[in-house]
């Protein structure tokens, strides 16, 4: 186990109808102003936009609205929120919707302290050094910024998607309720789902030794995901599927799961060209990507790949067909991301083979010619990789 530092100052506030507290909770930071933030109409639909104005003026709370966060969050509304929140004296910023929301909130309230650009945050030319306080009421379980030091945003005129991270930026505390998810369309939770799952295989792929406790904590929580899954796709409104589901996308990504060991995130870089070209959804592009990636790096340590085909696609051992159990793993993911109706191509997810060179040409510029923990790839990889997630299974 290699050695970490952990740190997760999030308090999570979980379970049914916990909404409702946020106008209590938010008096406790004793605020003056907040920003609420949020996407498109579905938090009016559901009646959640209601609950929260109605907490925050119970409380006396004042605040200002910017609604508009779209998946794929870009530059311009950030820049809108930075104004407003300078204007109106905001000192609080409160997200209410899913990972798309919480990372505009998140690039909002490192903005706002800051004399450049924001941008130079995601452009890797500076680091947060303070940042207004962000809470968070969570919509959508995928992303897991709702306990994360994360956000990720997309330049809109250039079309480049980037990340950026700093403990400033973890939120004060999280409200979930797996309630709110019910109404979900099941391809959102769908792509939730392979989100959290991505996170999960960003961190088990590794080279470091000796971390068989995490490696049995990501293991379970992917087995508990797929059964999960598979409840909601025939019920969606269990509440104990969906609380599930709710928790293991928050536990995949502040941190908890990647202790003590060097983690690989090639392959969210891989999909984050393509949803800036496509404006695709993350979740939906990850399940494109992730069984290439796999497939291309099988070799590179087959015996990770082994234990994740035994230890969670139930694949029979065989230890003297390593590569035939590992690939049967590989197969059963993809076949897994099928079941809940998830591409696996690039044809699937209406991208083109014919776009490959422009996805490395902005790859190059987001990562440079090379890149990769678990084994190092270059573009040329890339461009492989590429071409084998455009294969169809």
């Amino acid at each position: 186990m290699d050695n970490f530092k952990f740190y997760s100052p999030t308090e999570f506030i979980f379970g049914k109808d916990v909404e409702q507290e946020v106008g209590k909770r938010l008096k406790q930071e004793n605020v003056t102003k907040v920003l609420f933030h949020y996407g498109g109409g579905s938090i009016k639909r559901n009646g959640l936009y209601d609950t929260v104005i109605k907490s925050l003026n119970e409380e006396n709370i004042d605040f200002v609205e910017l609604g508009g966060v779209k998946p794929n969050p870009i530059d311009g509304l950030v820049y809108d929120g930075i104004e407003l929140c300078r204007k109106e004296s905001v000192d609080f910023i409160l997200a209410v919707g899913g990972g798309s929301v919480i990372d505009s909130a998140k690039a909002i309230a490192a903005g706002v302290k800051y004399d450049g650009d924001f941008w130079d945050f995601f452009d890797h030319k500076t680091t947060v050094k303070e940042a207004l306080p962000v809470g968070v009421i969570l919509t959508i379980p995928a992303a897991g910024s709702e306990g994360s030091s994360a956000a990720v945003i997309t330049k809109e005129d250039e079309g480049l998607k980037r990340g950026m991270g700093s403990d400033l930026l973890r939120p004060v505390f999280s409200f979930s309720n797996p309630e709110l998810t019910y109404s979900l369309p099941m391809w959102h939770t769908a792509a939730g789902i392979v989100d959290m799952m991505a996170h999960i295989f960003e961190r088990y792929i590794t080279k470091s030794e000796n971390v068989v406790l995490t490696d049995r904590l990501l293991e379970s929580t992917l087995v508990s995901i797929m059964e999960a899954a598979r409840v909601i796709i025939t019920d969606p409104e269990n509440y104990e599927a969906r609380a599930t589901i709710c928790w293991a996308g928050t536990i995949a990504h502040n941190g908890i799961l990647g202790v003590g060991r060097e983690e690989e995130w090639t392959t969210h870089g891989l999909e984050h060209e393509l949803s800036a070209l496509y404006d695709m959804t993350h979740g939906a592009g990850l399940a494109v990507m992730f069984p290439a990636y796999m497939m291309y790096t099988l070799n590179e340590d087959i015996d990770r790949y082994y234990r994740l085909a035994t230890e969670v696609f139930g694949v029979p051992h065989d230890y003297e067909h390593k590569e035939r159990v590992a690939e049967e793993g590989i197969v059963r993911l993809v076949g897994f991301f099928n079941e809940i109706g998830m591409p696996t191509s690039l044809e699937e997810a209406d991208a083109k083979k014919e776009d490959i060179p422009k996805l490395i040409e902005k790859l190059k510029i987001n990562k440079g010619e090379s890149f990769g923990n678990f084994t190092t790839l270059t573009l040329d990889d890339a461009r492989a990789i590429y071409e084998l997630a455009s294969e169809e299974e």
